[in-house]
């Protein structure tokens, strides 16, 4: 942790305002030096490696272990019956009730103020076949999330790729996420998600419980998933899925409220849907890609940014190596 101390400045303050800037400076300093010398409490049950680097006012408690080569920053705390193994790194004022990391080779970065619930499992061998002992795996987690307990997050299936999870996601009890996923920011799994390899979520995503999402999909921002849904193709932003197979259902519209789109951006996107989706003469609508097209020459439509981000986003799936987009229950067509 750095402290800015005192920095000379030519300033107009009057000889009373600068005595109480000082003063207030030397206070906070000396403030942060009180936290900065908080010692360690290790518990004498409690094995540590001592080539394990400990940040300051580390806690670690009863039947925890910490290996050789594991790195725990400052105010971190180890709840009983916790463990760190192999090349992990936990940041600053991360709680952990799991096992993290392994004895393999690569590593598992996890970010500042990170909880890690009880049970869980992070940064552990993959699930796949074509796992090669001796690969070098990697595990990036971002700041803040909330992982809860019995989860379990895995390495890397090769060593030029990264499983990923970005900032401020909240992953509920014995959710699943495979080797090689890319997760974003600010995603809300409910208990039970489950990912297999690959797939990828973007932001503001939010799964109810005791969903399955295959390998290779896309799961878009903004977009819901209902519970107990198997979802098997991609999911465009800002749209909700349901069922099994999962089938587009609409807009998240209460999704998009909470998040702060206005009612006019919403309008857009309800009648860009329906043009799309829910053609009045489906015949005479032509093909997927023609409904697309109609939306983005649209003079009102196009003049929307979340409305070309949505029909980019369905346009994305077709690419190659993606799977498409889930069937929508209106139109056969799509």
């Amino acid at each position: 942790m750095f402290i800015c101390r005192a920095v000379r400045t030519v300033s107009p303050l009057n000889l009373s305002t600068r005595r109480l800037l000082n003063t207030a400076l030397f206070t906070h300093a000396s403030e942060l030096n009180k936290i900065e010398t908080r010692p360690n409490d290790i518990h004498p049950t409690a094995i540590v490696h001592p080539n394990a680097l400990l940040g300051q006012g580390v806690s670690i408690g009863p039947f925890c272990t910490v290996g050789s080569s594991a790195k725990l920053g400052n105010y971190c705390q180890m709840h009983p019956g916790s463990h760190v193994f192999g090349f992990t790194e936990l940041g600053d004022s991360c709680a952990s009730g799991a096992i993290v990391g392994a004895d393999l080779p690569g590593s598992t970065v996890i970010g500042s103020n990170t909880i890690i619930g009880h049970h869980a499992v992070v940064g552990v061998k993959c699930q796949d076949k074509k796992y090669k002992p001796g690969d070098e795996c990697y595990l990036l987690i971002g700041d803040n999330n909330d992982i809860r307990e019995y989860t379990s997050i895995h390495l890397s299936s090769k060593s030029s790729d990264k499983t990923v999870i970005g900032d401020n996601n909240l992953i509920m009890g014995s959710c699943h996420i495979a080797h090689d996923c890319k997760v974003g920011n600010n995603n809300i799994f409910a208990n039970n998600t489950l990912l297999a390899g690959h797939v990828v979520v973007e932001d503001y995503t939010h799964t109810a419980g005791a969903i399955v999402v295959h390998q290779f999909c896309h799961l878009g921002s903004f977009c819901f998933i209902g519970g107990g849904s198997v979802v098997a193709q991609d999911v465009p932003k800002y749209m909700l899925v349901a069922g099994d197979r999962a089938e587009l259902r609409g807009l998240n519209l209460e999704g998009l409220r909470r998040c702060g789109f206005s009612n006019t951006e919403v309008k857009s996107m309800r009648t860009a849907y329906r043009k799309i989706f829910m053609p009045s003469d489906a015949k005479s609508s032509g093909g997927l890609d023609d409904r697309l097209a109609e939306v983005e020459q649209n003079e009102e439509l196009s003049c929307f940014p979340v409305v070309s981000s949505m029909v980019q986003s369905i346009r994305d799936s077709f690419e190659q190596n993606r799977r498409g987009i889930c069937r929508s229950r209106h139109c056969s067509g799509s």
